[in-house]
């Protein structure tokens, strides 16, 4: 049986204290308590944060963390804007058009919000500067439920959505001032888990057209998408948060599964299944990092709910095994 050293190249070293610099699965001798220990990481885990003020479903959000989230639309077909500081929201000024199911990404300061349905369907687009919001260049096509990806007010990418023909496999670009189309993704669908910026999107699962709730993942490089390694778990109606290379989506709807809890963490080659999202819900909003994440409102069964939950990634531990 090979030992140690012949699979690692290196003998178990022995210290008195803990060493420096420790990676994960590194194995050394405590020579003081007379034990062999290691780096692992600990469980990834969702926590319960600050309620919304307003229970909605069908909502956008934007934000760069767990701790700093704007939420804002919903159905019913509201107009509701709140800022979350990493434990309250807090009401803030209202999108000028009230409308579900629509589009949005950025920080807490610099957002934009697009398409949805009033209703009807529109391409309705706003720009948050951190204190209010203001209506400017429409999209090329209204839509509801499109994918989006970007980092602030500037430059934002929509891509997919409904109902109008066409509309599934649409990109749209905007550059701060109007939107430009772009190359198509390869599968038509709506409602999908995003994430990244606007030249490394990644738009995972949805609902096709007609109807029907996909795994497919597909990547953009800022010119063309390119279909990716598949969800593990079909579905549409998710979260999401991240870049295209490190990514989360979470929650989402299939007639298979009914309402999710699955969480599937992407790491720019396959997706991993790992914590549940509690309450499993459909139609909520993410915001953040693959690490740190943000997860609000939704619908669960027919209602709408207020919940939010925070995601942190494992975080690393010492662990002993004892020589005895």
């Amino acid at each position: 049986m090979a030992d140690y050293k012949t699979i690692h190249g290196t003998k178990v070293r022995s210290y008195t204290t803990d060493p420096d610099n420790l990676i994960t699965g590194e194995v050394w001798y405590d020579k003081t308590n007379n034990v062999l220990q290691f780096q692992a990481a600990g469980a990834a885990s969702w926590a319960s944060g600050g309620t919304l003020n307003t229970s909605r479903f069908s909502l956008s959000g934007a934000g760069t963390s767990n701790s700093s989230g704007l939420a804002f639309g919903g159905r019913n077909y509201t107009a509701v804007t709140e800022k979350y500081n990493g434990s309250t929201w807090t009401e803030v000024a209202d999108l000028n058009t009230a409308r579900g199911q629509l589009g949005g990404d950025g920080s807490q300061t610099s957002a934009l919000a697009f398409g949805g349905e009033g209703p009807p369907t529109t391409d309705v687009t706003e720009s948050w500067n951190g204190t209010s919001w203001t209506e400017v260049a429409d999209l090329n096509a209204a839509k509801n439920y499109p994918g989006n990806a970007g980092a602030d007010n500037t430059s934002v990418l929509a891509f997919g959505g409904s109902p109008a023909p066409g509309v599934g496999t649409q990109t749209e670009k905007w550059n701060g001032t109007s939107w430009t189309e772009l190359a198509d993704l390869n599968t038509a669908r709506y409602s999908m888990g995003c994430a990244g910026i606007s030249t490394a999107a990644l738009g995972a699962g949805g609902d096709t057209i007609p109807g029907a709730a996909t795994a497919i993942a597909e990547k953009w490089n800022g010119t063309s998408w390119t279909e990716v390694a598949d969800l593990n778990t079909a579905r549409f109606a998710m979260g999401g948060a991240g870049l295209y290379t490190s990514a989360i989506v979470f929650g989402g709807f299939s007639p298979a599964i009914s309402d999710s809890g699955k969480t599937e963490q992407y790491n720019g080659t396959s997706w991993t299944e790992v914590t549940d999202i509690s309450p499993a819900r459909r139609y909520l909003a993410g915001a953040g990092t693959s690490s740190s994440a943000l997860a609000f409102g939704g619908m669960l069964s027919t209602s709408a709910v207020n919940t939010t939950q925070e995601w942190s990634n494992p975080t690393l531990t010492i662990k002993t095994v004892s020589t005895d």
